[in-house]
């Protein structure tokens, strides 16, 4: 029986989403399960493989004409033996989730970091169009990154490639879910960028942001960009601030790998040429023309079904 179908799954801390993707990159089935956070996210791959048995058999396809499964999952990966070194937000440490997957389902199946999967789905199927050098960020609650150079996933040596959210920019910055100061993601990330917000209403600056504060309860980044582009110099000193550390901690990445894309995605890229054109200037100032010739920015295309995309093309990569 032909092997015709792909399953990407992308467990979040909060929910796995989960597909049934063609070889072609169709997507036949899409659907959710909770994270289950019990003793330790143990029970979390069988949730996922009931789930998935479930709606195969809801959709009369039988097991036998899948490839395999491609998981993306958060924290540090080793992708050769598909074990979950950590992952804070679910508890496991040391965690075979390979091994346990593979023997629930019988079938092949294949991890790594959340960040790279949906690097591979937005190259495969999104905005980066199969280009065999891109570099993927995401800019959300932190800040996650995904190389992928000669067409392949930048994993490293013990699966912390790609991780440009942790490159130290700030020496004596603000404290990081890592446990060291001062990462890109305490800067750019969407709560770095309200952190220095809050900062600035505390100092009695920004004072359109401190109406809105007032009036909604909170601030958002939405709101530093809307109050940007409204002329409030304070909120415009922040944005320049937090897209000049951006643009250059993204040159000097390009500088190493020299993607042909650098793909932005995450809650923060919604802004749109808003944040695209000040980032772009920033990188241009800071990378080598060359580099820059050669390097497109772009908007990603396929928000949350980036990972299930990118499990599925891990299966197809290695089928």
């Amino acid at each position: 029986m032909e092997k015709d179908l792909l399953i990407g799954i992308d467990i979040g801390g909060t929910t796995v989403k989960n597909a049934i993707i063609s070889n072609q990159g169709e997507m036949i089935a899409k659907w959710e399960i909770p994270t289950g956070l019990a003793n330790q996210g143990e029970n979390v791959p069988t949730d996922i493989w009931l789930s998935i048995e479930n709606k195969l058999s809801e959709l009369n396809l039988t097991k036998e004409r899948c490839a395999g499964l491609g998981v993306g999952a958060p924290g540090f990966i080793e992708p050769e033996t598909g074990k979950v070194a950590i992952a804070v937000n679910i508890g496991w440490k040391n965690f075979y989730l390979k091994d346990i997957l593979e023997e629930l389902s019988g079938l092949n199946v294949y991890v790594d970091n959340d960040a790279n999967i949906a690097a591979l789905g937005e190259n495969w199927k999104g905005s980066g169009n199969q280009v065999e050098n891109m570099l993927a960020v995401t800019l959300g609650t932190g800040v996650g990154g995904g190389i992928i150079a000669n067409g392949q996933i930048v994993s490293g040596a013990n699966g912390t490639g790609g991780e440009i959210g942790h490159i130290t920019v700030e020496k004596d910055g603000a404290a990081c879910n890592c446990g060291r100061n001062g990462c890109l993601e305490t800067v750019t990330s969407a709560t770095g960028i309200v952190r220095q917000a809050e900062e600035l209403i505390a100092e009695g600056k920004a004072n359109a942001l401190k109406r809105r504060k007032d009036n909604c309860g909170e601030i958002t980044t939405k709101d530093v960009f809307e109050t940007a582009a409204e002329g409030d110099k304070d909120s415009k000193a922040l944005l320049a601030h937090v897209l000049d550390v951006l643009g250059f901690t993204l040159a000097t990445v390009a500088i190493t790998v020299n993607p042909a894309k650098i793909v932005i995605g995450g809650g923060v890229s919604k802004a749109g040429n808003a944040l695209l054109e000040p980032l772009k200037e920033s990188f241009e100032k800071y990378t080598l023309p060359r580099t820059n010739e050669a390097c497109e920015f772009v908007i990603a295309q396929l928000g949350n079904d980036a990972g299930v995309y990118g499990g599925a093309y891990l299966v197809l990569q290695n089928s």
